[in-house]
């Protein structure tokens, strides 16, 4: 009996959740059908194995019944011995024949057919009606037969042969019949193939190779940009699962470009922001650094932020920390019915505006909300930016942040201008003290010189007896003040010596020119100074120091040839050397001459130093060494160093 419990009918709806189950059941319908139409046409195959040799052996059975009727026939003509041989002969091959397996394979082996019933009638007939009378002929009887035996033998001879006729024409018919089901096996097996080869081919057509063209089509819109795009085959199979996850991630690309284009459209936002922030600070930058910052910059300024940042009026004030007023340099703020309140820096408050160097946001006196920064740089705070805020405004932090940026700025530009208009006072106290000290060092000396002389001629011109005397003094006197207008000269030469906007390479080659042509010698200028860039003021003291080396070369050396160099060497130091090939340094007896003085002062005020030296080859070999500014370590120490000199 049937076990309910353990039967499973057939799942169909899992095989149509499943295309691959469709098309794999088609392939292996296809493959069993011809595994069928091959396994019948082998059974048949084996089945008509030998069924010619049979058919051949049972139609040879009428010949061999004619040819044993025709002996028995024909006695006693031969001779006796002779037809009984060849008449037992003729008896075994028919019994070798009718009993051969090979005829026998072709009888069913069970059940009680036409074919089989045939032969038993004709094995029946053989061995009870024709045998008998041709074995008494094999037996060595010679009958004697008239014409009415002669006849009935040959009628009994044709039913037997027909009879074996009738047994190989069942045979044909056995085997043909065999034949006719193998074919229609074949044929069966051929139409059912055709069939499902059609149907595999219709559900691949229409269940996979259409779903994926469709796909496909769909996956190239998707690329093109178009993420509406959706497919319909959803089903239950694969290429429906395939179908909705096609979908599915079609939408979540929709929602995720939506959400790329958000922030597209944010990033765009900020960049756009950072944009106009970098513009801000770029042109801010450029009006703070490019003219003395003043009122019309600090007025473009505030309009500026006021328009980028969509914040009030606001006011740039200028004083010291912890200070009770300030001094308002630029200002958008407008007094309010005829008020001066808009201006913070002339209130109360104005103490507390500079009592921190902190950003900050506060309530004014009005009630409008403010934000203060400080403007300082990284020595002090010179004052504060104050700008109102809107009712309803909030600040971000990058805005705030681009305001403190921009205060910074605007505090690094009045300091640097604050340094640059001291160091031009430093400059000035300096070079008049240079000029005080040549003054002092050349020209008063020899006019005290002179003073001197007038008064020893004066006593001399009194006495007659000192006339020769008197006259000594006067030639001095007079060469005195021929020393004194030559260095008059020199020194207006000096005071009067510009850059011109040039560079210092030209100024030399301007200075060097002028000095050969003076002299009727040839100098040689050769400068390499990369890496040691000098300041106007340090250009304009190694300008004078070579003018006066090359003057004292044009006035005392007697040279013809003369070499100046400047070079940077590799510990950062420059050097300006001046060489001649003239008499060298000689000690003279006129004090009248102050140009190594002079130079010497240069270097100190350069912190370096100068050497005179003597050439091996002869003359003279000047040397001035220092540390240019731009290779210094400390900046404050020399403005403090030079502030101390000129204080003493």
């Amino acid at each position: 009996m049937l076990n309910k419990a353990h039967f499973k009918p057939p799942n169909w709806k899992h095989l149509q959740r499943s295309l691959l189950l469709r098309i794999g059941g088609a392939i292996a319908a296809i493959a069993l059908l011809a595994l069928l139409g091959m396994s019948v046409s082998g059974l048949v195959a084996e089945s008509t194995q030998g069924s010619g040799e049979a058919i051949n052996r049972a139609g040879s059975l009428r010949m061999q019944s004619w040819s044993m009727a025709s002996l028995y026939l024909a006695v006693p003509l031969p001779p006796a011995s002779a037809a009984a041989q060849r008449m037992a002969d003729a008896i075994r091959e028919f019994d070798a024949t009718l009993n051969s397996p090979t005829l026998r394979g072709m009888l069913p082996r069970s059940g009680d057919t036409h074919l089989a019933e045939t032969y038993q009638q004709t094995q029946w007939e053989w061995l009870h009606s024709v045998r008998p009378r041709f074995q008494a002929v094999a037996d060595g009887g010679l009958p004697r037969l008239d014409a009415r035996q002669r006849a009935q033998l040959l009628d009994d001879m044709r039913r037997f042969v027909d009879q074996i006729n009738d047994l190989v024409k069942q045979m044909e018919d056995t085997t043909e019949a065999k034949i006719l089901v193998m074919r229609m096996v074949l044929g069966v097996a051929l139409i059912l193939t055709v069939i499902v080869v059609l149907l595999t081919i219709w559900l691949i057509h229409t269940h996979l190779v259409q779903p994926l063209k469709g796909l496909l089509a769909l996956s190239s819109s998707v690329g093109q940009g178009d993420l509406a795009a959706r497919t319909v085959h959803t089903g239950d199979d694969e290429l429906g699962q395939l179908g909705r996850a096609f979908n599915l991630m079609a939408e979540d690309l929709s929602k995720l470009y939506q959400d790329l284009e958000a922030r597209v459209n944010q990033k765009t936002a900020e960049l756009t922001r950072s944009n106009q922030s970098l513009e801000l600070l770029y042109h801010s930058i450029a009006r703070l650094h490019g003219a003395p910052p003043g009122k019309t910059v600090y007025l473009a300024l505030l309009r500026d932020i006021e328009s980028l940042l969509e914040l009030g009026h606001g006011i740039i004030c200028l004083g010291e920390r912890g200070g009770a007023t300030g001094q308002a340099v630029a200002s958008t703020m407008q007094p309010e019915d005829g008020k001066s309140g808009a201006n913070p820096c002339v209130q109360s408050e104005c103490i507390w505006c500079h009592g921190t160097d902190q950003t900050r946001f506060s309530i004014a006196s009005d009630f409008h909300r403010r934000l203060t920064l400080p403007l300082a740089d990284a020595e002090q705070q010179y004052g504060v930016l104050i700008l109102d805020i809107p009712e309803g405004r909030q600040l971000e932090a990058w805005q705030v942040q681009l305001l403190e940026a921009l205060s910074r700025h605007i505090g690094v530009a009045i300091g640097a201008e604050r340094r640059i208009e001291q160091n031009r006072r430093v400059g000035l106290l300096e070079e008049r003290a240079v000029i005080a000290r040549e003054l002092h060092d050349s020209l008063a000396q020899s006019l005290a010189y002179m003073k001197i002389q007038v008064s020893r001629l004066q006593s001399l011109l009194k006495r007659p007896e000192k006339q020769p005397e008197a006259e000594q003094v006067l030639l001095e006197l007079r060469a005195g003040m021929s020393s004194a207008y030559r260095q008059l000269r020199e020194l207006l030469s000096t005071f009067r010596l510009k850059m011109d906007g040039q560079n210092l390479a030209a100024a030399l080659a301007q200075t060097v020119n002028e000095f050969a042509e003076r002299g009727e010698m040839e100098i040689e200028l050769t400068q390499h100074l990369e890496g040691c860039p000098l300041s106007p003021n340090e250009e304009i003291h190694v300008l004078h120091v070579v003018r006066e080396a090359l003057s004292n070369v044009l006035n005392h050396a007697v040279a013809s040839h003369a070499w100046v160099r400047l070079s940077c060497r590799p510990d950062g130091q420059v050097e300006v050397a001046i060489d001649d090939d003239g008499q060298g340094i000689i000690k003279s007896a006129d004090v009248h001459h102050y140009g190594m003085t002079i130079m010497e002062e240069r270097a100190r005020t350069l912190s370096g130093e100068v050497r005179y030296e003597a050439r091996p080859q002869g003359g003279t070999h000047v040397v001035l060494g220092f540390r240019p500014t731009s290779r210094r370590v400390a900046y404050g120490a020399d403005t403090t160093q030079i502030l101390r000199r000129l204080e003493t």
